[in-house]
C-alpha cells in the first residue's frame, strides 16, 4: 500500500506536467479525455518540438546573422536548403524521439526503475554522487552505442548513414543535432532509460537531462571550436563528421581518450597548415 503511494507520486507529477503543457498549447477538448500515456507522448512530442526549433533558431540567428564572420566564416554557413533538410528528417523523427521518455516515464510510474521523487529522500551529496555514476553510465553507452552504428555496416548504411550525409562544415548547423533516422536517435538515447534500473536517480533531472539533449546536440553540430576540456565540443564534432572514425563520445573526451578514438581540433588545425605549407 505504502509503495501504491509512493508511485503514485510519480503519476500525479507527471498528470502536472500534462496539464501545464497540454493546457497552454491545446483546447482542453482536444486531450483531457486521452489515456494519460497519450497524453505524456503528446506533451512530450510538443515539448520537444518547441526545444528543437527555439534552441536552433536562436542559435543559428546568433552565429550567423548577428555573429556573422565572427564564428563562422560565411563560405561555411550552410545554405537554407541544407537546414530545411535537416529539419524535415528532425521532424519525421520526433514522434518516435518522443516516445522513448513516453516510455520511462511508464516505467518510472510503475515502480519499475530505481527513480526517486523528492532529492530530500537521499540528500544532496547522494545526489550529486547518484548524479555523477549515472552520467558515467550515459556516456559508456553513448559511446559505444555511436561506435557500433559506424562498425556494424549494416547499422551505418540502414541507421547511422542518415546523419552523416551532413560531412562537411557548411552542411552542419545546430539543426542536424537531431536529423537521425528514428531508431539512430532511440538507440543513442537508450543509455539514459537503462541508467534508471542501475542507480537511483531524481525524476525530474532524468526528464531534464532528456530534453536537454536536444540543446546539447543542437550545440555540438554548430562547427565551432570552444576548447573547454575535457567537453565534447562542436570542434571535437565536426572532426567526426568528417572523419567517421573519431571523436565518437558525447558529453567527454574521456572515452575516445582511453580507447583511442580521440582527435584533438587543435593538432587537426596544425595538421591542415602544414599541409598548405
Amino acid at each position: 500500500m505504502e509503495g501504491d503511494k509512493y508511485w503514485q507520486q510519480f503519476l500525479d507529477e507527471t498528470a502536472t506536467f500534462n496539464n501545464i503543457v497540454l493546457g497552454h498549447l491545446l483546447p482542453s477538448s482536444w486531450w483531457v479525455t486521452l489515456p494519460h500515456f497519450l497524453q505524456t507522448w503528446i506533451r512530450n512530442y510538443m515539448a520537444g518540438t518547441l526545444l528543437y526549433f527555439i534552441s536552433g533558431i536562436l542559435w543559428c540567428f546568433y552565429i550567423y546573422y548577428l555573429k556573422r564572420n565572427v564564428y563562422v566564416p560565411k563560405d561555411a554557413i550552410p545554405s537554407n536548403r541544407a537546414m530545411l533538410l535537416q529539419i524535415y528528417v528532425a521532424m519525421k523523427a520526433m514522434p518516435w524521439y518522443t516516445l522513448l521518455p513516453t516510455v520511462s516515464e511508464y516505467m518510472i510510474e510503475n515502480g519499475w526503475t530505481k527513480c526517486y521523487t523528492s532529492i530530500s529522500e537521499v540528500g544532496w551529496f547522494a545526489y550529486i554522487m547518484y548524479m555523477a555514476i549515472y552520467l558515467v553510465i550515459v556516456e559508456f553507452g553513448i559511446y559505444w552505442m555511436h561506435r557500433e552504428l559506424h562498425d556494424i555496416k549494416p547499422l551505418y548504411k540502414h541507421l547511422h548513414a542518415t546523419h552523416h550525409i551532413y560531412n562537411k562544415q557548411n552542411t552542419l548547423s545546430p539543426f542536424a543535432g537531431l536529423a537521425f533516422h528514428p531508431l539512430d536517435g532511440i538507440l543513442q538515447a537508450v543509455p539514459h532509460v537503462i541508467a534508471l534500473f542501475l542507480v537511483p536517480i531524481h525524476f525530474r533531472s532524468h526528464i531534464g537531462l532528456l530534453f536537454i539533449e536536444g540543446v546539447w546536440t543542437a550545440n555540438i553540430h554548430d562547427c565551432i571550436h570552444a576548447n573547454l576540456w575535457p567537453i565534447m565540443g562542436a570542434g571535437y564534432h565536426t572532426i567526426h563528421h568528417t572523419t567517421y572514425k573519431h571523436n565518437y563520445g558525447h558529453y567527454t573526451i574521456w572515452m575516445d581518450w582511453m580507447l583511442g578514438t580521440l582527435r584533438d581540433p587543435e593538432d587537426d588545425s596544425c595538421q591542415k597548415a602544414q599541409k598548405v605549407q
